[in-house]
């Protein structure tokens, strides 16, 4: 049975890049694995206020720490409300003996900060910077990137509750798709730690750079009747003042 859609955007994201494009409300998003195990460090905004952004810690309470079909991606406040929903991933790790999972929402994207710090070099093409440089053509900031969710990423916390990370278990034409409840602006980095299978810092890290791979992205448009009874959801409908109150001039 042919799918029911019609490709609108189509292009691939080169090794350690990144590249930001707008999905309108209602149209589905595909990334894609086109040449095997790759993480993409993905950040979302509302397309027409960049103040609504992805929050991935309430994302992370509402929904879980790793995503997969029909989880959402909530924005931050005084919004909050689903940004997008995940219509459909394969990547079928599950959980491992560690209770490692994938599409990670614990960690945070890698950046030269940190890396200057516990290598005391200067490195260009990390997802931060990668992220920063995407987002320029639609006058967004360093200060505007934000929390990522990590596409095709396995982490998980061990009994000490210390963060881990493996390698990515996503095959050739492995993908992860949503879809848009509001206009949103997308960006993603092709992590320049490839597949995350040789580590970057510590007594074992080595040079990752034969492990990276591109990312493709499709974005399509759903025929009409599927969206039939669909709408945007409105931002959360707090009226307070958070229990503040203001001064009234009066004559005295």
């Amino acid at each position: 049975m042919p799918e029911r859609r019609t490709l609108v955007d189509e292009f691939t994201i080169p090794i350690r890049s990144g590249r930001a494009w707008p999905v309108r409300a209602g149209q589905l998003c595909r990334i894609v694995a086109v040449a095997g195990p790759q993480v993409g460090d993905f950040n979302v905004w509302n397309l027409n206020n960049p103040r609504e952004r992805f929050w991935a810690a309430r994302t992370r309470q509402l929904e879980s720490t790793h995503l997969t079909t029909h989880h959402r991606l909530w924005s931050i406040l005084p919004y909050l409300r689903p940004m997008l929903t995940i219509t459909n991933e394969t990547i079928t790790y599950g959980v491992d003996a560690d209770g490692g999972r994938c599409h990670d929402l614990l960690g945070a994207r890698c950046d030269p900060y940190v890396n200057k710090i516990l290598t005391g070099e200067e490195f260009d093409f990390h997802c931060h910077s990668n992220l920063t440089r995407a987002i320029l053509p639609y006058h967004l900031t360093e200060f505007d990137v934000h929390d990522v969710l990590n596409i095709f990423q396995v982490t998980g916390l061990n009994a000490d509750g210390k963060y881990f990370m493996k390698a990515s278990p996503a095959r050739q034409g492995d993908f992860f798709e949503f879809f848009a409840e509001i206009d949103l602006l997308c960006a993603l980095s092709t992590c320049p730690g490839g597949d995350l299978s040789v580590p970057l810092w510590g007594p074992d890290a080595g040079d990752p750079l034969p492990t990276c791979r591109p990312l493709g992205v499709e974005v399509s448009q759903p025929a009409p009747e599927l969206l039939k009874g669909w709408s945007s959801p409105p931002p959360a409908t707090y009226s307070g003042n958070h229990g503040l109150t203001f001064p009234v001039w009066t004559e005295s």
